[in-house]
C-alpha cells in the first residue's frame, strides 16, 4: 500500500491518501440487496438496515458483534501526538492496514481530518447540544431520519455508547479538558447516508460530556482522477452511441412510412341514454334586454307574485330563469 499526503495549494495538510492493492475482500464490509443492507465483520453480522418505502430513512438493528481493530490508546500517546492530526492519521492508517477486520480493500481511500460535520454547528449552539443531536439514538434498534436530517450526515455507533460516568469516559474527559484527546475514527457509508464510528466511542462520549468538539478522522473511498476521467469518457460514449442508435431507428421508420405521425387519440365514447345539456346561465343573451319587466314575461303585475309562488311551491325554477335555459343539442342525442 502506498501513502501520500494531501495538501491544499497553500501547503496546508488536509488528509492522507491510501492506495490499497492485493486486498480483494475487506474484513468489514457492507452488502446490499434492494432496500436491505448488511454490515458484517469477519462474516459476522454487525448491523442490519432496511430503507423504508418512502425513502425517508433507514430502520436499523445492531447485533453487538462489532470489535474495534484499534488497540487501546494510552494517555502518554495522546500527549505525544496532541495537536498533530497528520501523525494521528499515519498511526490509524497503519492500524487499518494491519488489521484484517478493517474496511480497506483495493482502491484509493482518503483519511482526512476535515469533515462536513464540523461545519454544520450554529454559533448559538454548544458543542454538547450539537454533537448529541448528530448522534443517532436507539439500541439495539433505531431509525436514521433522512427527511429531518437531510444531507447533515449523522453519526451512528456500531456498539452502545457508554455513559458519562463510565470509567473509560472519565479518563478521556480529563484528556478532553487538556486538549490531548485522540481523534474519533469515522467511516462514511453512502448506503446509510451517515458516518459509522469505527473507533472512539468512549472518546466521543467524553467530548460531548465536556462540551468540546471531538477531533475526527474520516475515512471514505474515493476515485483517482485518471479513473474518474476514464469512467466519464465511457459514460459519454455510451450516451452518444444510444443517440446514434435511436437516430438510425427513426430513419428506418421514415423510410417505411414516409413520415412519422402520431397516432390520433380516439374520443371517449359517450354513455348511452344521456343528453348533453349546456349549462344554464342567469345572464340574458346579447339580443335581449339586460333588464326585463313583468310585461316581457307575459304576466300582469298583479299576477306575477302568485305565479312565482306557485313555481316555488312545485319546486320548479323561477320563470325568468327558465327563459334562459338552452335546449338540448340534437347532435348529443344517443
Amino acid at each position: 500500500m502506498q501513502r501520500s499526503d494531501v495538501t491544499r495549494d497553500d501547503g496546508t495538510w488536509v488528509g492522507l491518501s491510501l492506495d490499497v492493492q492485493d486486498r480483494h475482500q475487506p474484513g468489514l464490509c457492507a452488502f446490499t440487496a434492494g432496500a436491505q443492507l448488511l454490515v458484517s465483520q469477519m462474516s459476522q453480522p454487525v448491523l442490519l438496515a432496511v430503507v423504508d418505502e418512502q425513502h425517508e430513512g433507514v430502520d436499523f438493528w445492531r447485533t453487538d458483534g462489532y470489535r474495534s481493530f484499534v488497540p487501546p490508546l494510552r494517555a502518554d500517546a495522546g500527549r505525544a501526538l496532541a495537536g498533530s492530526p497528520e501523525r494521528w492519521a499515519h498511526r490509524f492508517a497503519q492500524y487499518l492496514i494491519d488489521s484484517p477486520g478493517s474496511p480497506l480493500h483495493e482502491g484509493r481511500w482518503l483519511l482526512s481530518c476535515e469533515s462536513p460535520l464540523q461545519r454544520w454547528r450554529h454559533a448559538d449552539a454548544s458543542h454538547a447540544e450539537y454533537w448529541s443531536s448528530m448522534l443517532v439514538d436507539g439500541h439495539p434498534n433505531g431509525y436514521i431520519d433522512w427527511f429531518l436530517h437531510a444531507h447533515s450526515w449523522e453519526v451512528l455507533s456500531l456498539r452502545p455508547m457508554p455513559d458519562a460516568d463510565d470509567s473509560r469516559v472519565k479518563a478521556y474527559r480529563r484528556q478532553a479538558r487538556e486538549g490531548t484527546l485522540p481523534p474519533v475514527l469515522l467511516w462514511w457509508v453512502s448506503g446509510l447516508d451517515c458516518h459509522l464510528i469505527l473507533d472512539g466511542h468512549a472518546r466521543f462520549a467524553a467530548a460531548v460530556a465536556e462540551s468540546v468538539e471531538p477531533p475526527l478522522l474520516q475515512l471514505h473511498r474515493t476515485v483517482p482522477r485518471d479513473d474518474l476521467a476514464t469512467r466519464t469518457e465511457e459514460a459519454v460514449g455510451f450516451y452518444e452511441d444510444e443517440l446514434a442508435r435511436f437516430a438510425g431507428l427513426r430513419a428506418i421508420l421514415r423510410g417505411r412510412t414516409g413520415t412519422l405521425r402520431r397516432t390520433p387519440r380516439h374520443p371517449r365514447p359517450r354513455r348511452p341514454g344521456r343528453r348533453c345539456h349546456r349549462r344554464p346561465t342567469t345572464r340574458p343573451p346579447p339580443s335581449q334586454p339586460e333588464h326585463r319587466g313583468t310585461a316581457d314575461l307575459g304576466l300582469a303585475p298583479a299576477r306575477r307574485g302568485k305565479a312565482v309562488a306557485s313555481h316555488r311551491a312545485r319546486g320548479d325554477r323561477q320563470p325568468e330563469l327558465a327563459l334562459y335555459l338552452t335546449p338540448a343539442d340534437p347532435s348529443c342525442e344517443p
